[in-house]
């Protein structure tokens, strides 16, 4: 089978022959349908301080049909998504970790980000029985395709507590900071603005429910959310993990106020604690999603309560890929980009 491949950091990814896998006991090998390009992917291929290792498939936004089943519960031509987690060597048998630990649990290899669990930029991807969710007929895949990095966005807004009537500002209108104002809204928000550079990304952020678009090159990020939003913003959802903006969003913040961190940086940074201090701030990290993250998205993808559609910019083959992988490396106004195996 076909499979983009992770050389070095500064090395286009190569398009490979591979070993299609197999299906072993309590596993699925689906036949890919799509696959999105996510931010960690591009962050985990740059230098830092825990590089990736070379020889790595790349891939853990996925939906395609059952290729191979030694699953009892799933069929050949099963639609299917999945929790893109391979459980450790001693919780294998149970097909998932023992301590419900899910993203969580140092032991789990996340598929697509480690040379033990490959991932979907490829023609075939191994998947655990117990790690996938049936796609509802009413969704195409394509638009399932979008459940993990919705499920990000749904993550970060539950674990921020009741956001009924709150004021929010998003930072980042990427595809995890659209994520985030789409739950916002459905979590009764009474208002959330974004503040995002990208005058393409601005835009794609109203079709999903901000209220208020900031431009921080131009506009004075507090008092132009105060104008729009009737005062400061109760919570803050940070979602692009450059160097700083932990400390402006820190400034940004009323007495009581909650920062939510979802963007990932991987550097240093600093902060002044000082200024947590003095207002009693709560900063609250999220990292990634559970299983009921993952159904509730499906839920919302099938009622038409969410159009995963407006989070597609394009869709790529793999001749396109190396190219298009390193151009989204750069400011770009991209949301989400898909790979369609097939073409």
């Amino acid at each position: 089978m076909r499979a983009a491949v992770f050389r070095a950091p500064g090395e286009p990814l190569a398009i490979e022959d591979r070993q299609r896998p197999v299906a072993e006991p309590g596993d699925l090998v689906l036949k890919v349908a799509y696959v999105g390009i996510c931010g960690s992917d591009l962050h985990a291929t740059e230098p830092g301080p825990m590089p990736l290792p070379g020889g790595v498939v790349l891939g853990h936004e996925f939906a395609g049909e059952v290729a191979e089943s030694s699953s009892p519960d799933w069929r050949v031509g099963d639609r299917v998504i999945g929790v893109p987690l391979r459980e450790c060597d001693e919780c294998r048998p149970l097909g998932e970790c023992r301590d419900k630990l899910g993203i969580l649990c140092g032991r789990n290899r996340i598929i697509g980000l480690s040379t033990a669990a490959p991932g979907a930029y490829a023609e075939y991807v191994q998947l655990g029985a117990k790690q996938a969710l049936r796609v509802p007929e009413s969704v195409g895949l394509k638009e399932a395709a979008l459940t993990e990095p919705l499920a990000v966005g749904a993550h970060a807004v539950r674990i921020a507590g009741s956001l009924y009537g709150a004021r929010v500002l998003v930072v980042g209108a990427g595809p995890i900071g659209l994520a985030v104002i789409a739950f916002a809204r459905f979590a009764g928000a009474r208002a959330v603005a974004v503040s995002e550079i990208d005058a393409t990304r601005r835009e794609r952020a109203v079709h999903v429910g901000a209220t208020a678009l900031l431009d921080p090159s131009s506009d004075e990020i507090g008092p132009a959310f105060a104008g729009a939003a009737g005062g400061p913003p109760d919570v803050i959802f940070e979602c692009v993990g450059a160097p700083g903006l932990l400390r402006d969003c820190m400034a940004l913040a009323p007495i009581h106020g909650q920062i939510v961190v979802v963007g990932v940086n991987r550097g240093e940074d600093t902060i002044l604690p000082r200024v947590g201090i003095r207002r009693e701030l709560a900063i609250r990290f999220a990292l990634g999603y559970t299983r009921e993250d993952f159904a509730l998205v499906l839920d919302l993808l099938g009622s038409g309560r969410i159009d995963a559609s407006i989070f597609i910019s394009t869709v790529i083959g793999f001749d396109q890929l190396p190219d298009m992988f390193e151009r989204l490396r750069r400011p770009n106004p991209h949301a989400k980009v898909l790979i369609d195996p097939s073409l």
